[in-house]
């Protein structure tokens, strides 16, 4: 799953945005499992970015509903 910057977020529609967010949170919870049971993450700073990039999904959704 590809970590998304503010522009590309900007030019999904809302099924996209809808299906990344989806995605992305899916992708975070597997890492977080993999932590809880003791395992390390392969990449311990991709967790932080899959979290920033959920931000980013829910700002823009926000910004949408709100405009």
């Amino acid at each position: 799953m590809a970590i998304f910057r503010a522009a590309e977020v900007a030019d999904f529609s809302d099924v996209e945005l809808q299906e990344q967010l989806a995605k992305l949170r899916l992708e975070l919870v597997e890492s977080n499992g993999k932590v809880s049971a003791g395992g390390a993450p392969e990449n311990p700073g991709r967790i932080s970015e899959i979290r920033r990039t959920i931000a980013r999904i829910s700002t823009e959704q926000n910004k949408r509903r709100n405009a």
